[in-house]
């Protein structure tokens, strides 16, 4: 089958190559992959930046969506022709990929695999973030950054099928426009002097009650000097470049609750197992997203979708900021 192989870190040393289908594993399920989400997680795998490391050689790729080609003797929920959606540790970047059953969701056949990829980490994190972790109420406001990304969009649609009131923050009209298209009630262009005080003046001085920030550096900063009293701040990434620092005072004096969320210690990645009892709980929360989207309360935006030999261009145009929503590889 043909994948793109990383045999040194740096995307210019990735390439497409001929390699063995993966082993079928006991609990496996091998899928035909037909979509393959692009994440700057991805990119940050090859560069050998991110906090799941693997040493090349190796097949990038985490968010895959297809039709279900064989299973493991152990599989008791798929089998083959299903349409699928998994999450995978690595390998997504491929023709074909095997993933254990905990991982792979039933696929409605009203949302197509494109649009599936979104799910598998990028809706997943913000519902997981946003319903389990924060806790977000109705009529609560929830501040987003980077909110014409594909965190952002899904944050801004989970945040107000929640029934919280939400701020975009993003840097350009056109993103903004995006954003308002997928649910944002206030839009910042925080290019103009910031977003402090747009924030508060948006909440007559209170500030968000939630924030989403998967931009760090100096924007979780300036979040603290806009967050409400018994506010939550999710710091979902670092797409800026810096990985801030938390004053302790600001978060006594405030009352505020600074929130971690990692999706893959749900989806059985980390380095301690969940309990089992996780896996009903995530399989009900892809069912719920899943059914969201089929019934059209949840838009994933595709920004394109790229032949799998175009891999480095997909990867590249994540530098420029100029992707809105979420790219796709095509197999």
């Amino acid at each position: 089958m043909k994948a793109v192989v990383v045999r040194q870190f740096g995307l210019q040393n990735a390439q497409i190559s001929e390699v063995a289908s993966p082993t079928l594993t006991e609990d496996g399920i091998r899928i035909r992959v037909r979509s393959s989400g692009v994440s700057f997680a991805n990119l940050l795998v090859i560069e050998g930046k991110h906090q799941n490391r693997w040493e090349p050689p190796f097949t990038p790729g985490t968010e895959v969506a297809g039709v279900v080609l064989e299973c493991g003797p152990a599989v008791t929920l798929f089998k083959p022709g299903d349409r699928v959606v998994a999450g995978v540790r690595h390998g997504g970047f491929a023709e074909e990929v095997v993933a254990p059953q905990h991982n792979v969701f039933a696929l409605p056949a009203a949302v197509d695999f494109d649009a599936a990829v979104h799910f598998p980490t990028i809706y997943a994190t913000a519902y997981g973030a946003l319903k389990w972790r924060a806790q977000l109420q109705p009529q609560e406001t929830l501040l987003v950054h980077g909110a014409a990304g594909g965190s952002g969009l899904a944050a801004i649609e989970i945040g107000k099928k929640l029934g919280a009131r939400v701020i975009a923050s993003s840097s350009t009209e056109p993103k903004l426009r995006v954003a308002e298209e997928h649910g944002a009630d206030v839009l910042i262009n925080y290019k103009q002097g910031g977003f402090r005080d747009a924030v508060l003046a948006a909440t007559d001085g209170r500030g968000g009650d939630v924030i989403f920030d998967p931009v760090g550096g100096g924007t979780f900063d300036e979040s603290l000097r806009c967050i409400a009293p018994d506010g939550r701040i999710i710091p979902m990434g670092f797409a800026g470049g810096t990985i801030p620092s938390v004053p302790a005072n600001i978060l006594l004096v405030k009352n505020i609750t600074v929130i971690g969320i990692y999706w893959g210690y749900y989806m059985g990645w980390g380095r301690q197992s969940p309990p089992a009892s996780t896996e009903a709980k995530v399989r009900a929360a892809f069912a719920e997203l899943l059914g969201w989207v089929a019934a059209g309360d949840l838009r994933p935006r595709t920004h394109k979708a790229y032949a799998l030999a175009d891999f480095q261009e997909a990867l590249s145009a994540l530098s420029t900021q100029s992707v809105i929503g979420r790219s796709a590889l095509h197999p």
